[in-house]
């Protein structure tokens, strides 16, 4: 362990210091470049793929979500939900949104249909409220959507709060248990380790909030019952392996030590208390990056990637792809202008095999990527005039 421990230190200091401290180099890069027209096509290791934009100017788009009449939903972090119909983004936003935060980070996050929204128009919804001065919380809330307005809006959980320092992601996804599971951020304190706090983890809901009977720490003194999972730090991405039926996801480490998580009824991930990860000011999370009852990565991320959005890839075009996970890149090492699509094929065993980085040309920041029920491979840059990709097989 000590000789594993070793190799690993000299592998980080190893690293170029632009890519693993933050500081002025990442200042000198500036903001991401302008998108283009398009589209763009471009060489991967499986086949040429054609990259177009269907819909511009997103302000700092957050979630897409797709309805099963062919609209899909986007959330923008200002506080506004937009619906981009027939392949063109509605002017005008949807109307019945709740108050949200906005501060730095903070605002509006996810968006998720009932899985029998055809019969009962429900969606869900995360976000941020300030709950008094310098107070934030999350919350899940539920809404009726008639295809221009939320109705019947209903807060079904308002997590504890916070000083609304720091980022703090929320992601939503139906597992195969048809339980609804949500990502809670936390980072700048270790409310990943409290039992008594929701930041810091992955909750498991029945579709109206209320927590289902076998939840890991239903009856266990001091634990809030929602938690499903416990130790994160800011899970940004979350989604079903449909290969599996596994829920992963994709968290934010500090400086560097990102991870992607396959997640376990009751596991402790380990955030604050070890990580692969730096502090900001350069000195190492933790001695070692694991610790007895704590669960590893299936990948991890040096330097970090800011990771964003999680997806696996269902479609025909593309049979290589099936095995691999997507994760959305917002930047590298701290470095503007690197964000990219990150693919990371596994084995049948599960094992990671190799990663592509894809759409680096762009210099877009990726903020979510999700499958399609056409089959197609779609993601959201985060950008002042944010835009949604799609990503298909290239005309021969």
């Amino acid at each position: 362990m000590l000789r594993a421990t070793s190799l690993f230190r000299h592998f980080l200091l190893s690293v170029p210091l632009a890519l693993t401290l933050s500081g002025t180099a990442s200042a000198q890069f500036g903001p991401a470049a302008a998108l283009g027209e398009g589209p763009w096509i471009m060489q991967t290791a499986q086949a040429k793929i054609e990259v177009s934009a269907i819909a511009r100017g997103l302000e700092h788009p957050w979630s897409l979500a797709f309805l099963p009449d062919g609209d899909m939903l986007v959330t923008e972090r200002a506080g506004r939900l937009r619906v981009i119909h027939e392949g063109a983004l509605h002017p005008e936003p949807v109307i019945g949104v709740p108050a949200v935060h906005v501060q730095g980070l903070l605002g509006f996050m996810d968006v998720l249909p009932h899985p029998e929204f055809a019969q009962n128009r429900q969606l869900y919804l995360t976000y941020h409220k300030l709950v008094s001065e310098g107070v934030v919380a999350f919350v899940l809330a539920r809404a009726t959507f008639d295809g221009k307005a939320l109705n019947e809006l209903e807060e079904l959980l308002v997590s504890d709060t916070w000083d609304g320092a720091g980022g703090a992601a929320s992601r939503l996804t139906f597992g195969t248990d048809g339980k609804l599971y949500m990502s809670v951020g936390a980072t700048r304190d270790d409310s990943g380790q409290q039992p008594g706090s929701l930041r810091g983890k992955v909750l498991r809901l029945n579709a109206d909030g209320s927590v289902p009977s076998d939840n890991p720490f239903v009856g266990k003194d001091g634990y809030r019952p929602e938690i499903f999972t416990m130790g994160h730090r800011n899970p940004s991405g979350m989604a079903v392996n449909p290969a599996t039926g596994a829920l992963w996801a994709v968290e934010y480490g500090p400086n560097g030590g990102d991870e992607l998580n396959i997640l376990g009824t009751g596991k402790n991930y380990g955030w604050p208390l070890v990580s692969f990860g730096r502090d900001y000011p350069g000195p190492f999370i933790s001695p070692v990056p694991y610790k007895e009852g704590m669960e590893n990565p299936v990948a991890s991320f040096i330097p970090g990637i800011s990771p964003s959005g999680l997806a696996f890839y269902s479609g025909a075009d593309f049979p290589t792809w099936t095995t691999s996970a997507f994760i959305g890149a917002t930047r590298v090492g701290q470095i503007g202008g690197t964000g990219h699509l990150v693919r990371i094929f596994f084995d049948e065993n599960g094992n990671e095999r190799a990663r592509e980085s894809l759409l680096t040309d762009l210099h877009q920041r990726i903020r979510d990527v999700r499958m399609g029920p056409d089959g197609l491979l779609y993601v959201l840059t985060e950008e002042q005039d944010g835009a949604l990709l799609v990503i298909k097989l290239a005309a021969q």
